[in-house]
């Protein structure tokens, strides 16, 4: 029985492997270039400890370069009104949106309307505006977003940072307010409407949970936007790629925005450089196809990147952090939790997961 049962068996592995990831004998729309993003939001502080970093080929070259060369196309960078050092702050970002210029590439800005991070967890207002009311509040949006976008002149502009639950805390939150954040998002659109009326504008929610109800409140309240930013990682966001084939698919339907994966990333190994706790350490939150490999991150990286070209109106994606590797030494406690997700292995040599930038 079990000569005649076995090539059963394989047929029901090989079905159930196709469910997690069937889209794969669909084709690429011709003609397709993709926004192949990078998030070098870290790298002054990097650079300003004196870190080295390699090309592929083991040759010391800037930062920058290395990205450039191996075909990334633009760079994002995260805006802190009043960050507690000077870092992610105005004047930083637009020194480094100047020399992204000068290398090629083009400027995402990602405005975090926040003096720190921004994300699911926290959206706390700057302390320059904590006193003000709803009204006042969506002037300072209003005021703000147009100034700092003179300042950066950004190809493309992020309203808010990973605002699922809103932003602006708790005048903007979107489970207590959801009028006053729609109002002061739209306060932030019209600034960069009025800036450059051909810049693209995207609205960004972090994974797929929520995200079809959360661009239909966009629709159903008039936001008026262009690109659907969706953050995508495997810890928080699941395992299961056709889940995110399936999703992005169906927002692309419902709304025929461009969709871009505007925060990704995957190991290259579960070790660690330095002595601060790595974000992503557990073998659990990989998928047991792609493991914790320099090979293993280019093949999970290149499949998101397929995904993206097969969907009818997906255009980019952006690496998160790809330089955050252990800039502060081994011993450091306040290093990288990043560095076991970096581009860079452990040497800051250049890895083959930058294949995925190539045009």
């Amino acid at each position: 029985m079990r000569v005649y049962l076995l090539p059963f068996f394989l047929l029901l592995l090989f079905w159930g492997c196709k469910a997690q990831d069937s889209d794969t004998d669909q084709p690429i729309p011709p003609g397709k270039d993709l926004i192949r993003g990078a998030d070098l939001s870290f790298l002054p502080e990097i650079e300003a400890a004196g870190t080295l970093f390699f090309d592929k080929n083991n040759m010391q070259k800037e930062v920058l370069a290395i990205f450039q060369e191996s075909g990334c196309n633009m760079v994002r960078l995260r805006l802190w009104h009043t960050p507690a050092n000077q870092h992610s702050g105005s004047a930083e970002v637009a020194a480094m949106a100047q020399r992204v210029r000068e290398k090629g590439m083009k400027v995402w800005l990602d405005i975090h309307y926040s003096d720190t991070w921004a994300d699911p967890g926290q959206q706390a207002k700057p302390a320059a505006w904590q006193s003000l009311d709803y009204a006042a509040l969506q002037t300072a949006v209003y005021d703000y977003t147009k100034q700092v976008l003179v300042l950066v002149k950004p190809d493309m502009v992020q309203i808010g940072n990973e605002i699922g639950n809103g932003f602006l805390w708790p005048t903007g939150k979107l489970d207590q307010q959801p009028a006053q954040f729609a109002g002061l998002l739209k306060q932030g659109i019209r600034a960069a409407r009025e800036h450059d009326p051909k810049m693209k504008i995207m609205v960004h929610h972090a994974g797929l949970n929520g995200s079809e109800w959360y661009y239909n409140f966009m629709k159903t309240n008039a936001v008026d936007y262009d690109l659907i930013g969706l953050s995508y990682y495997p810890k928080w966001h699941g395992k299961n790629l056709d889940s995110l084939r399936a999703v992005t698919a169906r927002l692309a339907e419902a709304h025929g925005k461009e969709i871009v994966l505007a925060e990704i990333s995957y190991p290259f190994t579960s070790g660690w450089n330095d002595n601060t706790n790595n974000i992503f350490g557990d073998a659990d939150l990989i998928l047991p196809a792609y493991p914790a490999t320099p090979e293993g991150q280019k093949a999970f990286l290149l499949r998101l990147r397929e995904i993206v070209e097969k969907n009818k109106t997906g255009i980019g994606f952006c690496y998160w952090a790809p330089d955050w590797v252990a800039f502060k030494g081994k011993n450091a406690f306040d290093g990288s939790a990043w560095e076991n997700q970096a581009q860079f292995n452990f040497q800051n040599v250049a890895l083959p997961g930058m294949e995925v930038y190539k045009k």
